[in-house]
């Protein structure tokens, strides 16, 4: 027999000088049976070659690889007689290639898991979580029935809703919200944390609900959990695709969207605010989870916690140490069903209270609320409740000069001219802090929180300076009155530098200098006490009602007089916008930001 070549394209050995014909007549049939056993060497090889499109000199003999494990041929975590879990030799390549068979290694399945391992190690926050709105405890006024939320779902499914962002502090149910709004719908769903996600991961989603919608009509909807984690140009991707209604995106955020999403995002999105979970929905949350791992323990002991007895008392204790967070008190209820049957309950009570770690996120909102309460206690003279929130700093691990700063503040905006000795005594407590440290500098804390509380306050002062920054920047380029310029040289005296300014020390009584120019002429800053706020009567006797013990206020007959008048004025029923008071005329120019609130 003459010389062969293989065919290029259906890989038939024929003779060389027929390979030409071979081509333009029959090269795109299929060539018999018996001419591709005789092009073969070997009957193992002859079943892969006859299915390549191309020649085989472009292939190179690969090792078998075991197929993926098949959930079907798994059974309670044992290799059924066809799975791909059993243990078989590896077979060798062809003889021709000169490959060694080598033995399969023992330990070449070990690791797997079946679903049940899977759901066993889960938390029990993660196994409990509800399906449906009936299921989810809490949040009445953004998913009760008759919210805006719960309508918009039953009516439309979730992508009735549109994109939103969830807004609220952890353990709250966002996460378990935005599945229940997906699962309402047939819509793909996509899931993303931004703790672990970049902007491949995030343009590979999009790329393909867009391709998806195109093709199929189903709309992609997308949750990203921690979106705040997102920086501004990461977030940015978002823009077209929201826009466009590509996909509808739910964001979850512990923090406020305000500050932390994009302005031009957050426009596109509507935001729900979820709060606290209050003690009677994480008792509620609590007795729910018992029940159903009473259930799920009578259906498959293996994948369940065990279902001890638990204590009525001690599901109230968890309730309270939780704090509003639905994820913390799982967590400690499962810890109480982990426990031996011999530990007693006054031992699980104290473990659960060591285990329950106070939530505070002294870079987040709860700092800043916190510490807004304490300063609002004080401007209200309520010790009680200033003396709470400090509690609340200090035992969270606040930084103690934080809160010592803050007193200073308040001895001079609110405390002010109306008892001098406080800003001295705040300087000295922020002093204290520095030099003792906790846990003992927490007492001058509580001294100089409790004599702020109770001493008279007056806004005078920082009110002053807020009426005259209006003015100054009403017109930087108003100029200094000659008389109180300064003349240091010959010159500026003969241009009249400092002329007509009368030295108010020679005189052993008063004289008059013309200090503001003229734009200002009779303006007043520093207002008299009680010029300026408001009589509301309602509040007063509100006031008088609840903290006074339905007494009368003793200031009531000697203060209304004056404080109606300028209530009158502000409400624009006075004359011209001046106000006649025993002290003068009084031009309001400077002064309306405190009366635009009347």
């Amino acid at each position: 027999m003459g010389e062969t070549v293989t065919c290029p394209i259906c890989s038939t050995t024929v003779p060389a000088d027929g390979i030409n014909a071979h081509l333009d007549a029959c090269c795109s049939q299929t060539p018999p049976k018996s001419s591709r056993q005789a092009a073969t060497p070997s009957s193992s090889t002859s079943a892969s070659t006859s299915k390549r499109p191309i020649a085989p000199i472009f292939f190179a003999p690969k090792r078998p690889a075991s197929p993926p494990p098949s959930s079907a041929a798994v059974t309670n975590g044992h290799a059924g007689p066809s799975s791909p879990l059993a243990k078989r030799p590896r077979t060798s390549s062809s003889s021709a290639t000169g490959t060694v068979a080598l033995p399969a290694s023992p330990n070449r399945n070990k690791g797997k898991t079946t679903a049940a391992h899977l759901l066993a190690a889960q938390p029990l926050a993660e196994r409990l979580r509800p399906q449906t709105l009936d299921d989810f405890v809490g949040q009445e006024d953004v998913v009760g029935r008759g919210s805006l939320l719960r309508g918009l779902m039953e009516r439309e499914g979730s992508t009735g809703v549109g994109s939103c962002v969830l807004w609220g502090p952890p353990g709250t149910g966002k996460t378990t919200l935005a599945r229940i709004l997906a699962k309402s719908s047939d819509a793909i769903f996509k899931e993303l944390s931004a703790t672990s996600s970049g902007t491949a991961d995030v343009r590979g989603i999009f790329e393909e609900a867009k391709n998806m919608l195109k093709l199929t009509g189903r709309r992609t909807i997308l949750f990203v959990d921690e979106i705040q984690r997102f920086n501004k140009p990461q977030q940015d991707l978002f823009l077209p695709y929201v826009e466009n209604g590509w996909i509808q995106l739910i964001a979850a955020t512990t923090e406020n969207p305000s500050f932390k999403v994009n302005g031009a995002l957050l426009s596109r999105c509507r935001v729900f605010i979820l709060h606290s979970l209050s003690y009677d929905n994480l008792l509620q949350i609590l007795r729910n989870a018992l029940s159903r791992v009473r259930a799920l323990a009578a259906s498959d002991p293996s994948t369940a916690p065990p279902a001890r007895d638990v204590p009525e008392q001690i599901l109230e204790r968890i309730a309270r140490l939780s704090a509003g967070d639905a994820r913390t008190a799982l967590a400690a209820l499962e810890l109480v069903l982990a426990a031996p049957p011999e530990v007693g309950e006054e031992s699980l009570m104290e473990s659960v209270r060591r285990s329950v770690v106070a939530r505070y996120d002294r870079t987040g909102d709860d700092r800043y609320d916190l510490i807004s309460a304490l300063h609002k206690s004080l401007r209200g003279s309520d010790c009680d409740a200033a003396m709470y929130y400090l509690a609340r700093m200090l035992s969270a691990g606040e930084d103690p000069l934080y809160v010592a700063r803050r007193l200073i503040v308040v001895a001079s905006e609110d405390v002010g001219l109306a008892n001098n000795d406080a800003l001295p005594l705040a300087v000295a407590t922020y002093q204290a802090c520095q030099l003792i440290g906790m846990p003992e500098c927490r007492i001058n804390l509580a001294h100089c929180v409790a004599y702020l509380a109770q001493s008279p306050k007056s806004t005078r002062s920082y009110m002053a300076y807020n009426r005259a920054e209006g003015a100054a920047k009403d017109d930087t380029t108003v100029p200094v009155p000659m008389n109180i310029r300064n003349a240091p040289t010959r010159l500026m005296k003969e241009l009249g530098y400092g002329q007509g300014y009368l030295y108010n020390p020679n005189f052993a009584h008063p004289v008059h200098n013309n200090f503001l120019p003229d734009q200002f002429h009779g303006s007043r800053f520093l207002w008299d006490e009680g010029e300026g706020k408001a009589w509301d009567e309602e509040q007063l006797r509100e006031w008088e009602r609840v903290d006074n013990e339905g007494k009368e206020w003793e200031g009531r007959k000697e203060r209304r007089p004056i404080v109606r008048a300028q209530y009158d004025v502000a409400r624009g029923r006075g004359e011209d916008s001046q106000m006649t008071l025993s002290g003068g005329t009084q031009d309001l120019r400077y002064g309306g930001s405190e009366l635009d609130g009347l």
